[in-house]
C-alpha cells in the first residue's frame, strides 16, 4: 500500500513541476511565437461575408456612398446565398 501511495505522491510532485515551469514561461513569449498565434486569426479574413448594409461599415465610407458604389458597378465580388447578398470581405478590400 505504501508503494502505491509512493508512485502517486512522485507523479503529482512531477506535474506540479511541470505546470509551475510552463507558467514560469509564460512571462516570456517569444514576439515570433505571438505573431504566429496572431497570423492565425489573421487568415479567417480572407472568408468572411459581409452583409449588403454592412459594407460601409468596412469601406470606412458613407451608407449612401455605399449604395451608389454597389449600384454603378455591379461588378464588385458578392455572392448570394439564399437570397441575401453577400460580399467577401478580402476581395471586396482588394477591389
Amino acid at each position: 500500500m505504501e508503494f502505491d501511495f509512493t508512485w502517486i505522491g512522485l507523479g503529482i510532485a512531477i506535474t506540479g513541476y511541470f505546470i509551475g515551469n510552463g507558467l514560469g514561461n509564460f512571462k516570456n513569449l517569444n514576439s515570433n511565437v505571438v505573431g504566429e498565434i496572431s497570423g492565425l486569426f489573421d487568415q479567417d479574413d480572407e472568408h468572411e461575408l459581409i452583409k449588403e448594409n454592412d459594407v460601409h461599415l468596412h469601406l470606412d465610407i458613407s451608407k449612401e456612398d455605399a449604395k451608389s458604389l454597389i449600384q454603378d458597378h455591379p461588378e464588385v465580388p458578392h455572392i448570394i446565398i439564399n437570397n441575401t447578398l453577400y460580399y467577401p470581405k478580402a476581395p471586396l478590400r482588394a477591389w
